[in-house]
């Protein structure tokens, strides 16, 4: 199957979502807590709002794990569809 035949199939698109939604999920926790991890569990949000969002940051902190989600989704489900 050709690439585009894959991009046409019925089902490809919502396995696409099907595999960026929890992958985004899983990155957004994992950046989280790797960033700020003593503040989280400090209970310190106004700081992790800091760090994470503030003054701009959170167009790079969602607009990358977005991004990156819907790739590597991409990528599995070209790889997956037969």
């Amino acid at each position: 199957m050709t690439l585009m035949e894959k991009l046409k199939s019925p089902g490809f698109w919502s396995n696409v979502l099907k595999i960026a939604i929890p992958f985004f999920i899983l990155v957004t926790v994992i950046s989280l807590f790797m960033n700020s991890w003593r503040d989280i569990f400090a209970g310190d949000f106004d700081k992790v709002n800091e760090l994470n969002f503030a003054n701009g940051k959170w167009q790079r902190f969602w607009g990358f794990k977005i991004v990156l989600s819907f790739v590597y989704a991409l990528y599995i489900a070209i790889k997956k569809t037969k």
